[in-house]
C-alpha cells in the first residue's frame, strides 16, 4: 500500500445544454402524452423543488447535443481549468444511466468525440451512482502510477427517455390518456447535462485530495427500484426483462420506459442512511470534520427526509454545511455531483485544509456511494 501514489483533483468541468427551461415550459420540451397535461406534474415538481433544468432536445423532438457530445465538453472544460490539453490525458472513465448507443460502452464514443490519439477507457453503467464508479476508477490508475492525468465523466441525456412516443401505445397509459405514476414523476424530475473531473498524482493550489472514495451496493436486498428494460410488476424476474421478449413486446408491456417505484424508495432512504451510519460507527466518516456536505438526493422532500432520518444521530452534519443546486440546475442523474462539486469550487468557498464529503444514493437497485476531499 505504501507504494501507491495520492490522487488530486486538479480540474472540474460542466457542459449544461441550452438555455435553462422554466417549469412552465416542461412538457412544451418533452411532449404530452396523449396531447394532454400531466395530472402529475404539478404535484411532482412540489416534491422536487426544482424549478429550472436543462434540455439537449428541442420541443420538436430533434437534438442540440448527444450525450457523448456533452461528456466530451463537460471534459475538454475540465482539461482547460487544469491547465492540460487533450494530449496530456491518457485514460478515460466514463459514467451513464444509458449511453447514445445499446453497445459498445460509452466511454468510446466519449473518447470518439475527444479525438487526438489512443486512450484507456473505462465504461460504468449504472444510475446515480456510476459517476463515482468511474472516479473511483481514474482515481485507482493514478494511485497505482499506470497513467498521470486521469479523467472521470458522468452525463445524462435524461429527456429522449421522456417523449410521448416511448409510453404511448404501452400498457403505462391508461384508457383516458393518463400515465402511471411510475413513469410521470421522473419525466417531471430528470434532466439533461454531463461533468466531469480530471485527477493527477502531484498536489497544487486548489487542488482536492481523494482520501477514499467507498461504493456500498445494498442490491441483494432490494427489488429494483428505479429502471428501464422491465414492466412494473414482473421486474424481479430477469427472465421478463426487454432483451427475452424482444423490443416490441417490451415496449408495448412498457418495459422500455424509465420507472420508479415510490414505496420501496421510502425503504431504501432507510438503507441508505443505514450505510451511512455503519461508516460513522466505523470512524471513516467523521461528521464533526467535514466543511461542506454534497448530497445528491433527487428531490427536496428526499433531503427532508434524510435529514429527519439523521438528525438526532452522530452522523448528522449541520444543514448550513450542505451545499445543493437541484433548484437552479435540476436533477441531472449521474452527473449531478459534478454539478454541486463544480459550482463549489468555483464559488470560492472553499479553504485550503477544507474537507467536502460528497454523497451519491442511488435507488437503481440500492446503492450509495461516498468520496471524502480535502482541499490543499
Amino acid at each position: 500500500m505504501s507504494d501507491l501514489r495520492d490522487g488530486y483533483i486538479v480540474g472540474t468541468g460542466v457542459f449544461l445544454p441550452g438555455e435553462p427551461v422554466g417549469n412552465d415550459a416542461m412538457e412544451d420540451h418533452l411532449g404530452r402524452i396523449a396531447g394532454r397535461d400531466s395530472l402529475f406534474g404539478k404535484k411532482a415538481l412540489r416534491w422536487n423543488g426544482v424549478e429550472s433544468r436543462h434540455y439537449a432536445m428541442r420541443p420538436d423532438g430533434s437534438v442540440t447535443h448527444t450525450l457523448a457530445q456533452m461528456s466530451a465538453e463537460a471534459v475538454r472544460t475540465a482539461l482547460d481549468a487544469a491547465g492540460l490539453e487533450r494530449r496530456d490525458l491518457s485514460m478515460l472513465a466514463s459514467a451513464a444511466t444509458q449511453g447514445d448507443y445499446l453497445v459498445p460502452g460509452h466511454a468510446s464514443a466519449v473518447h470518439a468525440e475527444l479525438g487526438a490519439g489512443a486512450l484507456e477507457v473505462a465504461s460504468f453503467q449504472s444510475v446515480c451512482g456510476s459517476s463515482l464508479m468511474a472516479a473511483k476508477s481514474a482515481w485507482l490508475a493514478v494511485r497505482a502510477g499506470e497513467h498521470d492525468v486521469a479523467a472521470a465523466c458522468a452525463g445524462e441525456f435524461s429527456s429522449r427517455w421522456f417523449r410521448p412516443s416511448f409510453y404511448e401505445g404501452t400498457a403505462l397509459v391508461d384508457a383516458k390518456g393518463r400515465l402511471r405514476a411510475e413513469a410521470d414523476f421522473l419525466r417531471f424530475t430528470l434532466s439533461d447535462g454531463a461533468g466531469a473531473i480530471v485527477v493527477e498524482p502531484k498536489p497544487r493550489p486548489g487542488a482536492l485530495k481523494i482520501n477514499f472514495i467507498d461504493i456500498v451496493s445494498l442490491a441483494d436486498r432490494f427489488d429494483p427500484c428505479m429502471w428501464a428494460g422491465a414492466p412494473v410488476e414482473t421486474r424481479a424476474d430477469m427472465a421478463s426483462a426487454w432483451a427475452h421478449v424482444g423490443p416490441r413486446a417490451a415496449h408495448e408491456a412498457g418495459a422500455m420506459a424509465l420507472l420508479q417505484d415510490f414505496e420501496l424508495l421510502k425503504k431504501v432512504i432507510r438503507a441508505w442512511v443505514g450505510a451511512y451510519l455503519q461508516k460513522v460507527d466505523e470512524g471513516r466518516i467523521v461528521p464533526a470534520e467535514v466543511d461542506h456536505c454534497l448530497v445528491h438526493y433527487s428531490a427536496k422532500s428526499l433531503r427532508a427526509e434524510i435529514v429527519s432520518l439523521l438528525e438526532n444521530t452522530a452522523g448528522m452534519v449541520p444543514e448550513e454545511k450542505w451545499f445543493s443546486v437541484l433548484r437552479e440546475v435540476g436533477n441531472v442523474g449521474s452527473a449531478s455531483i459534478w454539478v454541486m462539486l463544480d459550482r463549489l469550487v468555483r464559488s470560492r468557498r472553499v479553504q485550503p485544509g477544507q474537507k467536502i464529503l460528497c454523497v451519491v444514493p442511488e435507488s437503481g437497485r440500492a446503492l450509495v456511494g461516498f468520496m471524502m476531499l480535502e482541499a490543499v
